[in-house]
């Protein structure tokens, strides 16, 4: 097994957990923590894909201005 499948294999493994957190979590902001692990995790696995620009975009767009706009919705409506 080459390292760079034991490393996508972890980072899977991570992702899913992550993704699985944002369901099963029952505070919001908890579930949004959980949801930017799965979103650095995916930007590993397109950086080990060769897809650079992709992670890049996947940190910029998503964990970035995507996540903050879910927190500054859960801040406003203050459930």
């Amino acid at each position: 097994m080459s390292a760079e499948v034991l490393v996508f294999d972890i980072l899977a493994v991570l992702a899913v957990t992550a993704a699985l957190g944002v369901i099963l979590l029952r505070n919001p902001v908890h579930s949004a923590v959980s949801l930017v692990v799965t979103f650095i995790n995916l930007a590993g696995i397109f950086v080990l894909l060769r897809a650079e620009f992709l992670a890049v975009v996947q940190v910029i767009v998503y964990t970035g201005a995507i996540l903050v706009l879910i927190l500054f919705v859960i801040m406003l409506v203050d459930p």
